[in-house]
């Protein structure tokens, strides 16, 4: 059994299951379907998958390890074959159970009879799965399949779902049986991700493989070797970590095929799930427009993000530091306040800085400031630069904006609402300035910051009060002629009639 290491007392378990298979037959849709998320990249090309994909998936009361893998025997047009199947190697190595995947359709193949030799000398319990099972009348045909001599297959169909519950009743008495491993799950906490980010060849993998300290990602000098996003579970002087790697990304014109589409896409989805982003720049080469468009995506997201200055090596002696981070803030404005720390990946060297300013900037995104602080900070930058306001709509020409109180309402990003007349009247200058200020002051200096405008309630709608000043405006408006509802009139009267008896006397002498 694979044996997590501790982390605040709780050991963390991990039982490992690696799904393998031939070519095409259904293993990155069963691997989506086991973790109910379109994780894996799924095409009816043979040889998608190259890397190992990772998830935990909820099996019972147990957490496992789920590892898709590229198909053994893949014949690869990069001539990857050979590192896809050191990684197959690996998942095998590692895995407690494995699921063998065939296809129903293309019935028992010899080569399905050399991959099921192969396993069973691995010494570890299989699962023999009969993928593509659509309907009862293809259930007979999983029947040859016990020639391999694994027992009786599990039908499942993986794109429509079928057949998940009796895998999963297969599966879980083959997992380590430790009663404790649920209890021990529950207590650890939530394990930080790191995105790693950046156009091809920039050196992602390279970068994933020295934080995890082993060759988890196929590295080569092909553009799109990685296609998937691939999540790799590594330690770190006792705590673990998750190092998500991407593809690398191009423009948008240059995509050629769906396996890229999709690989642009779990990119996206890579850095909404992240904690922490690492942006992957090659110093060597210039700010193109893909790196502007995944900053743009780190910022939209709103995630802390590190620029990572790789081959650093390459471009020493050519450039500074000072002159390349001037560089950034002209062409990266949106990540200004993001630090920069300088890698040679292959080598190893600054790595262990990245991931401790990324640890750095996971602790900025969770503090919280106290109420009572944060409006004393804001109080004072209002003193200093008076809000003005931006284009007012018609009506509201001559209403300044203004702050009533500030209050911290989430982190990660921290998140300030501030409660205002007309949020519609605060400029986006404003606001940038007074997050500028937020940062002076508050321990989040480097992390992204988020304003929640709310216009404060009128404490006066729809209560009686409000309801006695609107008759009294309305009255005021029509009591001139004595028109409308004869209000105003008959106000005037009441009142000259309750005269003071000093007044009338007053008149009284002055009429003589």
């Amino acid at each position: 059994m694979r044996v997590w290491p501790r982390y605040n007392g709780a050991i963390m378990k991990r039982p490992v299951v690696a799904i393998v298979g031939r070519p095409n037959v259904g293993k990155s849709t069963l691997f989506n379907a086991l973790s109910r998320r379109r994780i894996a990249i799924v095409e009816p090309t043979a040889g998608v998958t190259r890397d190992r994909v990772a998830t935990e998936v909820q099996i019972g009361a147990r957490t496992v390890e789920l590892i898709d893998t590229g198909g053994i025997g893949i014949v690869d047009d990069q001539k990857l074959a050979d590192e896809v199947e050191r990684q197959i190697e690996t998942a095998m190595a590692c895995a407690d159970a494995l699921l063998f995947v065939v296809d129903v359709r293309a019935g028992l193949t010899p080569f399905d009879r050399e991959i099921a030799v192969r396993l069973r000398k691995l010494g570890k319990p299989i699962v023999l799965v009969a993928n593509k099972v659509d309907s009862e009348k293809q259930e007979p045909l999983a029947h040859e399949f016990r020639q391999l001599g694994l027992g009786e297959p599990v039908l499942v169909c993986a794109r429509q779902g079928h057949g998940r519950e009796a895998l999963a009743e297969a599966l879980l008495p083959l997992l380590p049986s430790d009663e404790a491993l649920a209890e021990a799950q529950a207590a650890e906490p939530p394990v930080m991700k790191i995105a790693i980010v950046g156009k091809r060849n920039a050196g992602k993998s390279t970068f994933v493989n020295a934080l995890c300290r082993e060759p988890r990602m196929i590295v080569s000098d092909i553009p799109g070797t990685t296609r998937d996003a691939v999540d790799c579970r590594f330690e770190r002087d006792g705590e673990v970590f998750v190092a998500i790697d991407t593809a690398g990304m191009r423009k948008k014109k240059s995509v050629e095929d769906a396996v890229e589409f999709f690989s642009h896409v779990r990119t996206e989805q890579a850095i909404r799930r992240a904690d922490v982003v690492l942006l992957v720049l090659d110093v060597t080469k210039d700010v193109s427009q893909v790196d502007k468009a995944l900053a743009d995506m780190i910022v939209r997201h709103a995630k802390p993000c590190v620029i990572v200055g790789n081959k650093w090596d390459l471009a020493e002696g050519r450039m500074t530091t000072e002159a390349f981070d001037e560089y950034m803030q002209k062409k990266l404005p949106g990540l200004h306040f993001c630090p920069v720390v300088f890698t040679q990946a292959i080598r190893g060297r600054g790595v262990g800085q990245v991931l401790r300013t990324a640890r750095e900037l996971y602790r900025q995104a969770r503090v919280r400031v106290g109420t009572g602080e944060l409006n004393r900070v804001i109080r004072q930058a209002v003193e200093q630069v008076r809000p003005r306001a931006k284009r007012p709509r018609p009506g509201l020409k001559h209403v300044r904006p203004r702050i009533y109180y500030a209050a911290q309402i989430d982190v990660a990003p921290p998140t300030i609402a501030l409660v205002v007349n007309k949020p519609e009247l605060l400029s986006d200058w404003y606001q940038r300035y007074l997050i500028n200020r937020l940062r002076e002051h508050f321990p989040f200096a480097e992390v992204p910051l988020r304003l929640v405008l709310r216009e404060r309630p009128n404490q006066y709608v729809g209560t009686e009060r409000a309801e006695r000043r609107r008759r009294r405006k309305r009255a005021a408006g029509r009591g001139g002629d004595g028109s409308g509802d004869g209000r105003g009139g008959e106000g005037e009267s009441r009142r000259s009639q309750t005269q003071r008896p000093e007044a009338q006397g007053a008149e009284a002498e002055t009429g003589g």
